[in-house]
């Protein structure tokens, strides 16, 4: 649907639904719309995904050593307890399927519940 028109250089001045004098029909998935619109993979977005990936796998690890004992939440500093609290309870609000990472498998160790330590 995304019909480009071009700047003199080449690169996508602007982008429409509906033909306009001038410009190039791009399937939605073209690089340079998806770029344009900002949702292309660009190096600083493809290391803010794997960012976002890692502090996933942390949060799990000290979900995994809290559930084994090897470590109390009161073990970390207040900040570090009050931002866990957050994130997991951002997690416990979003439906089931939308932040797994392991598919179908039983993460039941992965969702200790800090209130009980």
């Amino acid at each position: 649907m995304p019909y480009a028109l071009r700047h003199t250089d080449g690169r996508v001045l602007s982008l429409h639904r509906n033909p306009e004098a001038g410009a190039e029909f791009l399937p939605p998935d073209h690089p340079e719309v998806q770029a344009f619109v900002g949702t292309g993979s660009t190096p600083q977005s493809e290391f803010a995904r794997l960012d976002a990936d890692v502090v996933r796998v942390l949060e799990d690890l000290i979900d995994v050593l809290i559930a084994r004992q090897v470590l109390r939440i009161t073990d970390l500093p207040v900040q570090a307890q009050e931002k866990l609290y957050a994130r997991k309870s951002f997690r416990d609000r979003k439906p089931a399927q939308a932040l797994r990472l392991y598919g179908d498998e039983d993460d039941g160790i992965l969702s200790t519940d800090f209130s009980a330590l």
